[in-house]
């Protein structure tokens, strides 16, 4: 029966357009070399449908789905065989990227001010990698950093707009096509079809162009306000 339902259910994100979950976290398993894991995933009700709340214990979840729970985030890998397993079991999981090490890091802004954000990146010939647009945020992948080197960067900086947050050593992304509360995640910008692995801008780079873009707001303001 659990076989028949995950069958289900990756025919329906194929109807839908989109590669099925288990197919996504190999692709970043094996030819990118992107450690995943399962995130904890929404809540179902009795008749299948899933619900608005985190299928894990807190009730106060403030990233309802997107998260790591069971298995926590230092079981995230590469193995091909142990990322078949975990999406035999549940077909749906959202796709948890463990940034940080060798693995992709991100920069995040509001979705409000994604939109804003890239066309003026794309105005001044910035070249942009990967980006994730979840319903609240839209993340910027970028080359690996260690938590020192971004801490340096920040340091030379008179100012940084507070709505960026960073995702490096120890932190996770929750990657394309997982559903999380408020909707689906998709790429804004999707990595080129093919096996290597997706080129990454410098996070000084993009940084430094972000910043740019918000102190240049016509009206003296800020592009990346919520």
């Amino acid at each position: 029966m659990r076989e028949i339902l995950g069958r289900r259910r990756r025919l329906l994100f194929r109807r839908k357009g989109m590669p099925a979950p288990l197919e996504v976290a190999l692709t970043c398993a094996t030819a990118w070399q992107w450690p995943v894991l399962p995130g904890a995933g929404l809540k179902t009700s009795r008749r299948g449908d899933r619900g608005s709340g985190c299928a894990c214990p807190d009730p106060e979840c403030a990233v309802p789905g997107a998260h790591p729970f069971d298995p926590g985030l230092l079981a995230a890998t590469t193995d091909a065989r142990m990322v078949r397993w975990w999406w035999a079991n549940r077909p749906s999981a959202p796709i948890v990227l463990a940034t940080g090490g060798s693995a992709p890091c991100a920069v995040s802004l509001p979705a409000s001010a994604g939109e804003r954000a890239l066309a003026a990146l794309d105005g001044m010939g910035m070249r942009l990698g990967p980006v994730v647009a979840t319903p609240t945020r839209w993340s910027l992948l970028v080359a690996p950093y260690t938590l020192e080197r971004l801490g340096d960067l920040l340091y030379t900086k008179d100012w940084v707009p507070s709505s960026l947050r960073f995702h490096g050593e120890g932190g996770y992304l929750v990657l394309p096509p997982s559903e999380a509360a408020g909707g689906q995640v998709r790429w804004e910008r999707a990595p080129l079809p093919g096996s290597a692995s997706p080129w990454l801008p410098d996070v000084e780079a993009v940084v430094d162009a972000l910043v740019e873009a918000s102190t240049s707001a016509p009206d003296g303001g800020s592009r990346l306000t919520y």
